[in-house]
């Protein structure tokens, strides 16, 4: 029987196929907090990525940060210093016929 000779690629540090890393997921996490972001692939492609809490919460706004009506605002009044014109999409009403309440029947 022939078989090839398969060469495996090497793995990059902190990359998982998803086999393995969901019979390791332990692991996986605890790699994520001590040595950073772990990628999980799947046929040979990143797929996601595990991150710790303390690394997600560096990375992503603040829970409480809201935007404000401000900033858009902020951002027309810059846009039009630019010379950009900002046009609103306008979308006709759509027009129904009026409902008859008469008592006739009809």
């Amino acid at each position: 029987m022939l078989t090839r000779n398969r060469r495996k690629k090497p793995s990059l540090p902190g990359a998982w196929k998803l086999q393995d890393a969901k019979a390791r997921f332990s692991e996986v996490v605890r790699r994520a907090q001590s040595e950073g972001p772990q990628r999980v692939t799947v046929h040979g492609k990143d797929t996601v990525v595990i991150l710790s809490a303390q690394d997600y919460a560096k990375d992503s706004p603040a829970a409480n940060e809201t935007r404000t009506g401000q900033e858009l605002i902020n951002a027309m009044q810059q846009a039009r210093k630019l010379g950009l014109k900002l046009k609103p999409a306008r979308v006709p009403a759509l027009l129904r016929p009026p409902i008859d309440f008469s008592d006739d029947g009809r």
